[in-house]
């Protein structure tokens, strides 16, 4: 036994720490994942490569919490099936290439990352809180990008060797930020996406201090993007606001219009670069003109799998009508929609728009319904409610607050991509594409936290809406067919419950013949010598019932039988009353021979003064022999025949009980088991 309790002791010992070993790995897995996840959402503005590693860990985390955590599933997000076609079409289209070995290459780096960081963020992010973390992250770097940017143009960068300017057409223009960005033109479409993330927080935030800070952050971004002097992200950001705040609140477009007079009056360059768009064209409109009549041409020849991915630089040559064997490396069409058809073909640039368009509307649609509050709270300009500080900006923000403002930010941030997409192709670059998936993956995100996902699953329009809509229709029906047997199961037990209560526990009719007949019948049961009949009715003679208990009409066997439950229950109540009498009187002898054993001694113990007289007190001593007797034996040996009798009196009711039930359950109508019943009495 020793051995045993031991052995089991050990079992528990090691089961025990297997347990906290198991949760330690839990822990250390999910912080490896979140961790990396912040750190490429910090890096990826300020160092690609130290983004890409962070990307990594990540993954190497997300894995390990996959394998240690069994709780912890794979989760679809809404534009799963796209992105899977995108990635499949791109592949194929590396065997067109006339370099399959660079498009390999260059398709597993890229494709690889862009995925990688898609699963990080969808697969990690799933709680209301962890977006403030992110937001926190972004909002850090995005800081840093600006106050780099405003250090360039306040110190000058000497741009003129980096052929960003026609110098011909602006002879004034010597400066253009480009931050930590490759180019002016990546930084104004990174600040572009900034500018919508901060406008969506502003709209939907309900506190006074946190939308005066991102106004603030705002008028900082578009000074930053205006130093870009990008006319194509500079137009698309006051298209965006603009158009909002004719849709859905005017004060918007008056504030666009006063901080762009404000940028006008204070830089006349930036004035003359914007309005040149439309009066008069430059060198990079005509070279612009130039690579889309190219890029047609590719896709004509190509429409299927495309040149190969990444195989633009290659194949331009080929299809060069401006340049004209100049040696200049043309990198891609500067336009998204006519680059990736010229690369992986019209099927892969479906593909990839679908996800890609798909996952604006999603973000766009995403609403989370405001929750109840204070009347002060609700109210955008409301007074102040308590001095600032700087720990309220995060810990007090609402959570609603921040994702209702993160989803509209993020359908806007990927509409300016949308649009500077028709002039130039943001997503060449590397970061600029990691940080557009990772926005569709914070859709995807938000879109499963959106408590409204449930009810509008039938309102979907993305392109895998038809099996989503059926597996609804056949889970709904199934639901409702299973809920329709339970209340029709319900609904039938109810009603035989309420006939068999109803049966049993009615209270009997105020009939008098009926009333009498129970107490008659009560009495003869405690004085079974006494009974007779109740007048008018005659005792049952034989085996014939009595006429009242034939009725001319049928009964309810239901209620038949519930009569004779009620008649059992009274009987058996009438019976243990009877026995408990029967006890209490053959107790009574016992007593009174008690009470009586000394007077009878003291006749005995009695001198034999007077023989004339003992004749009489002989005669009238011979019918008191028995109580002489019983007198003469113990006091222990009176009570102890008592208490046999008791016993043996109680053990002939209990046969005769036995008796009874057992003739009851033989017979099959109320009158046999009455006749029976009084065979044996």
């Amino acid at each position: 036994m020793k051995r045993n309790k031991t052995s089991e002791t050990g079992t528990h010992i090691r089961e025990k720490r297997r347990a906290l070993a198991h949760d330690r790995w839990k822990r250390r897995a999910t912080a490896i994942a979140w961790y990396g996840l912040l750190a490429e959402v910090f890096f990826l503005p300020l160092s690609p490569s130290v983004a890409t590693v962070a990307l990594l860990v990540g993954i190497a985390g997300t894995a390990l919490r996959f394998y240690v955590d069994k709780e912890f599933h794979f989760r679809h997000l809404r534009f799963d099936v796209p992105a899977v076609l995108f990635v499949a079409v791109s592949g194929l289209s590396v065997l067109s290439s006339p370099d399959r070995g660079f498009s390999f290459y260059n398709y597993y780096n890229l494709v690889g990352v862009y995925v990688l960081t898609y699963l990080l963020i969808g697969q990690n992010v799933r709680e209301p809180g962890q977006m403030k973390s992110i937001l926190r992250m972004a909002c850090a770097a995005a800081v840093i990008v600006l106050l780099y940017g405003y250090y360039q143009f306040l110190f000058g960068i000497d741009i003129s060797s980096m052929k960003w300017v026609d110098g011909d057409a602006f002879p004034e223009l010597r400066k253009r930020v480009f931050s930590t960005w490759e180019n002016p033109n990546i930084l104004a479409g990174y600040l572009d996406i900034i500018i919508c993330l901060a406008f969506g927080l502003f709209m939907k935030c309900r506190d006074r201090e946190r939308r005066i800070l991102l106004g603030a952050f705002m008028i900082a971004a578009a000074a930053c993007l205006a130093m870009t002097y990008a006319r194509g992200a500079c137009l698309v950001i006051a298209v965006i606001l603009a158009g909002y705040g004719v849709l859905r609140d005017r004060r918007v477009l008056v504030a666009c219009i006063l901080v762009v007079a404000i940028l006008f009056v204070l830089d006349p360059m930036l004035y003359e670069r914007i309005t040149s768009v439309f009066t008069k064209v430059d060198t990079s409109t005509e070279m612009r003109l130039a690579f889309w009549e190219s890029t047609v041409a590719m896709i004509q020849d190509h429409p299927f799998l495309g040149i190969g991915w990444g195989a633009y630089w290659m194949v331009y040559p080929e299809y060069d009508f401006y340049l004209q064997g100049a040696n200049v490396l043309i990198v891609h069409a500067h336009n998204i929609y006519l680059n990736y058809m010229a690369e992986i073909g019209i099927p892969g640039a479906v593909a990839f728009f679908w996800f890609f368009f798909g996952t604006m509307i999603m973000a766009l649609r995403t609403h989370f319904p405001a929750d109840t509050g204070d009347a002060a709270e609700q109210t955008p300009f409301g007074k102040y409610q308590m001095p600032f500080r700087w720990n309220r900006l995060w810990h007090d923000w609402k959570e609603h607050d921040i994702l209702a403002g993160l989803s509209l930010g993020i359908g806007l941030a990927v509409l300016s991509v949308a649009l500077n997409g028709l002039t130039d192709d943001l997503l060449f670059n590397i970061p600029s594409s990691m940080l557009l998936w990772m926005l569709a993956a914070l859709a995807g995100a938000l879109s499963c936290m959106c408590p409204e996902k449930v009810d509008t699953a039938e309102k979907e329009t993305s392109g895998n809406d038809f099996l989503k809509k059926f597996q609804v229709t056949v889970r709904k029906g199934a639901k409702d067919a299973k809920e329709a047997a339970m209340d029709a199961k319900d609904k039938v037990q109810d009603s035989v419950q309420d006939k068999v209560h109803g049966m049993l526990y009615r209270e009997l009719p105020a009939d008098a013949d009926a009333s009498d007949k129970d107490k008659a019948e009560a009495s003869a049961a405690k004085n079974p010598g006494t009974a007779k009949p109740a007048p008018g009715k005659e005792a049952p003679s034989g085996d014939k019932a009595p006429a009242a208990e034939q009725p001319d009409k049928p009964r309810d066997p239901m209620d038949e039988l519930a009569e004779e439950v009620r008649k059992a229950l009274l009987q058996r109540k009438q019976e243990e009353e009877a026995a408990a009498k029967a006890a209490e009187e053959a107790a009574k002898p016992a007593e009174k021979a008690a009470e009586t054993a000394e007077p009878v001694e003291a006749t005995e113990a009695a001198p034999d003064d007077k023989p004339q007289k003992q004749k009489p007190a002989e005669q009238s001593a011979k019918p008191a022999e028995p109580q002489e007797a019983e007198a003469e034996a113990p006091e222990g040996d009176a009570a102890a025949k008592d208490t046999d009798e008791v016993n043996e009196a109680a053990e002939e009711k209990n046969a005769e009980k036995k008796a009874e039930k057992k003739a009851e359950k033989e017979a099959g109508s109320h009158e046999e088991t009455k006749r029976d019943i009084k065979g044996d009495d």
